[in-house]
């Protein structure tokens, strides 16, 4: 689905910023506004225009609180959040150190937290102990009584904030008496950028202690919990649940059975053995050459390397290969819906992969190109995702 631009990793990025516009992430025109100004692949442009939408739609939320309008408020903030974080999307030459991807990130996180602050519901910001740190989050209520509800823990990807959660899903379970609570793991967020905590395959020792931090919680029905695995998150989740049981349903947004085979299938076989044989040099040669006009994949890999802890595109193969559910996946009983998106440009025949290879309860939606539902995370068509969702939840619940 091509959307407004002809470079194919701009298009999805835009697609996936204007798609939260239902739940209060973007305004059309400001998208459409924004992209008209960025030359196609330029990343300078990228960083410099949305930065610029995202200051802009700021300054019109602090106007409106300084003015008493908190609605006003609110809504300009919340899309000025999903800007900035659109903003920093390709900013991976030096996250640590360079000063414009850490200014972006705390510019997402501070201006969610200030029109988080306005809802009309409650949200709370959550400190998840975790080993011998901790993980933050929010917790989003339905109302301030104490009544446990039924509550979707939402696990991100591969490069999500926890403040995307509440575009992605969180809004949407609100509306329909379901709580959310989101949280940053090892890789993802203020967990990667301030803690410098990074992926791991094991994310059962992140899912146990995120449980049982929900577990002290009254509000949260302890046998109507959900692990909500989005992107990335598809194959995090399921991993997990195969050594942790308390959830009631699992909802992966698509599912991944193997990210090492999915991130490095687009490789040719020889290209792949040079990495898995430590013949960096000559691989990182070729791997830069293939990256040069190809935004979508310089991205992913200087991506990895980052959120993995890696210190080279070879090391960050290397490392993904421990993501896979060989071994593991019979142990998952939990009942499991897995979104299918026709097109999905990333992980392409993993869902699918993943509902056969189950041997519990799973429900495999396939989500149509023709219906604009075909993207990655079915961007575009979140709304009718949400509809599959928690239709299924209240049925499986």
């Amino acid at each position: 689905m091509k959307f407004l631009f002809e470079d194919e990793s701009f298009s999805f990025e835009s697609l996936r910023t204007a798609c939260f516009a239902p739940y209060g992430g973007a305004d059309l025109g400001e998208v459409i506004g924004t992209a008209r100004a960025i030359p196609d692949g330029d990343e300078d442009a990228w960083y410099l225009q949305w930065r610029a939408t995202a200051a802009r739609v700021h300054e019109l939320g602090d106007k409106a609180l300084a003015a008493g309008h908190r609605v006003s408020a609110r809504e300009a903030l919340l899309r000025a959040s999903n800007y900035y974080r659109t903003a920093e999307f390709y900013l991976r030459d030096d996250p640590f150190n360079d000063g414009r991807a850490k200014e972006l990130s705390s510019l997402a996180r501070d201006t969610f937290a200030t029109a988080a602050a306005h809802l009309d519901t409650p949200v709370e910001p959550i400190v998840i102990p975790y080993e011998d740190t901790t993980l933050p989050g929010y917790l989003f209520l339905v109302d301030d009584s104490p009544a446990p509800r039924p509550t979707v823990i939402f696990t991100s990807g591969f490069d999500s904030i926890v403040e995307e959660a509440y575009f992605a899903v969180a809004a949407a379970a609100l509306r329909r008496g379901y709580n959310c609570l989101a949280y940053d793991g090892p890789g993802q967020g203020a967990a990667l950028r301030r803690q410098r905590l990074f992926f791991r395959p094991d994310w059962e020792a992140v899912i146990t202690p995120v449980l049982d931090y929900a577990l002290t919680r009254p509000e949260i029905d302890p046998d109507r919990i959900v692990l909500y695995g989005y992107s990335f998150g598809g194959h995090l989740v399921p991993r997990a649940a195969a050594f942790e049981h308390r959830a009631a349903a699992l909802v992966l947004d698509g599912g991944i059975y193997s990210y090492f085979d999915a991130t490095t299938r687009m490789l040719p076989p020889w290209l792949l053995q040079w990495i898995l044989d430590g013949r960096d040099t000559e691989a990182e040669q070729v791997l830069t050459m293939a990256t040069a006009h190809n935004t979508s994949l310089r991205w992913a890999l200087r991506n990895g390397v980052w959120t993995f802890g890696a210190g080279s595109v070879a090391d960050y193969g290397r490392r993904s290969s421990a993501y896979t559910l060989d071994g593991v996946v019979q142990q998952i009983t939990t009942p499991a819906l897995i979104f299918d998106p026709d097109n999905d440009g990333f992980f392409n025949g993993e869902p699918a992969r993943l509902h056969h290879a189950l041997k519990g309860s799973s429900t495999l939606i396939t989500l149509p190109e023709a219906q604009g539902l075909g993207e990655h995370c079915a961007y575009g068509g979140r709304s009718t995702l949400h509809q599959h969702m928690f239709d299924w939840l209240d049925e499986t619940l």
